[in-house]
């Protein structure tokens, strides 16, 4: 590796919108999100599916009749 063209590395203490904090590396000297691990639906188990005209059951209905002609 070259040197002298690489950023510096440094730990810092991430900040999440919820309040959660936690510890971390990056080249910026701080780090704020909007979303974390804590919060995110996804994670917390709270993940809604929008369902708009019926997709979800479309797509479900031509797959099983996939299945069952195999």
């Amino acid at each position: 590796m070259k040197k002298g063209i690489h950023p510096t590395l440094h730990k810092v203490s991430a900040h999440c919108a919820c309040g959660h904090e936690f510890e971390t590396r990056s080249t910026s000297s701080s780090v704020r999100v909007t979303l974390c691990s804590q919060c995110h639906p996804f994670y917390t188990g709270t993940e809604k599916f929008v369902d708009t005209a019926g997709r979800i059951e479309k797509f479900k209905s031509k797959y099983q009749k996939n299945n069952k002609n195999s």
